[in-house]
């Protein structure tokens, strides 16, 4: 549960996180804050607060009016960064920080409101260079405990009573911006040829999107592979985090991304990676090394780059153990917290 407390007279930062929908950002969210309240007096205003930082409600966001003593607020939406300017004009001290992780061009609304902010985060490069103003690049991280590799990764995947002796997977909402079809696609092609494996989907079936993961299962069953292409919806993170460990492969397949946050996620787990030029993914996978990197949405290079490391599991897990230590020295989520800190000292 979140920590619950009294506000501290000293308040230095306000995580604002006013979407209700659990989403990528707020995961990235989540995993940074408490690392950050470690070295700030920090708050967390709205819903899905962590554990490890102090949780404040729209009340105790009212007291502060008037404050002396400046806050930073920390948005990563374009609500947040307006509820931030509105508060400022009103009277509530906020310094204002905005992280972007998008790779694209922004609309007008939003690139003014990025004019306003005191300060400006990308998550990568190629975000910073669509921002149209200096930035700084902190590049996300991931609690490389709770992302862990398993002791017996055999062992692991036997927990989950499914057929054959390997796991591949492909995490992230059902859709055609994930590129879940691709995986699908790529699955119907090489489970056939590779009895020991099963594929693992897991991710929220949105209502819009129903139909569209109504036409994969569809496309499972036409294959006769509804035992071996699971669908696991949408699942607590704990469990998220142990399907991590059951898997030998995972296929990042997303045809855009702001960041793409199970990159590291899969890596830290001492996962071989098969990713998409997609999101940070050029900046994260060392080609050949540490992963493989693909075209987004074409389904003849993912069975490419896979078939190899279904051939030879042996090889997916040294491409595993490499990818962790990548984690370990660039992506950690405490290099995350130090970086945005840096940013805060300098406002």
């Amino acid at each position: 549960m979140p920590i619950e407390t009294n506000l501290p007279s000293d308040l230095q930062l306000i995580v604002p996180n006013l979407h209700r929908r659990y989403s990528g950002v707020t995961a990235t969210n989540r995993m940074v804050a408490p690392k950050l309240a470690a070295m700030y007096r920090a708050a967390w205003l709205g819903p899905h607060a962590p554990d490890g930082i102090a949780r404040m409600g729209f009340v105790d966001l009212l007291k502060l009016w008037r404050r002396k003593t400046p806050l930073i607020w920390h948005a990563r939406r374009n609500d947040e960064m307006i509820a931030g300017l509105l508060l400022r004009a009103l009277g509530w001290p906020l310094i204002l920080v905005f992280t972007s992780a998008a790779q694209r061009h922004h609309k007008r609304l939003t690139r003014w409101l990025i004019r306003q902010m005191d300060a400006v985060i990308a998550t990568s490069e190629l975000s910073a260079s669509f921002l149209k103003r200096k930035a700084t690049v902190v590049m996300h991280g991931v609690d490389t405990d709770a992302y862990a590799p398993p002791a017996d990764r055999a062992a692991a995947f036997a927990e989950a009573n499914l057929p054959g002796r390997y796991a591949i997977g492909c995490f992230g909402r059902v859709r055609a911006q994930k590129g879940t079809d691709v995986f699908v696609a790529a699955m119907c092609r090489l489970l056939p040829r590779y009895p020991d494996f099963t594929a693992v989907i897991v991710g929220a079936v949105v209502p819009e999107q129903q139909r569209f993961a109504n036409q994969l299962k569809q496309q499972i069953e036409a294959a006769g592979l509804q035992s071996r292409i699971v669908i696991a919806g949408e699942l607590e993170i704990e469990e998220v985090q142990r399907w991590y460990r059951r898997l030998t492969i995972y296929a990042f397949t997303s045809r855009n991304e702001g960041f793409g946050l199970t990159l590291i996620e899969a890596m830290s787990s001492g996962t071989a990676l098969v990713a998409a030029r997609a999101g940070a993914a050029e900046f994260v996978v060392e080609d050949g090394v540490t992963g493989v990197l693909t075209p987004p949405g074409d389904v003849e290079a993912l069975v490419a780059a896979l078939e190899p490391l279904m051939r030879d599991p042996a090889a997916a897990n040294a491409i595993g153990e490499r990818a962790r230590a990548r984690v370990l020295e660039k992506f950690s989520l405490q290099a995350e917290a130090n970086a945005i800190a840096a940013v805060y000292r300098t406002l």
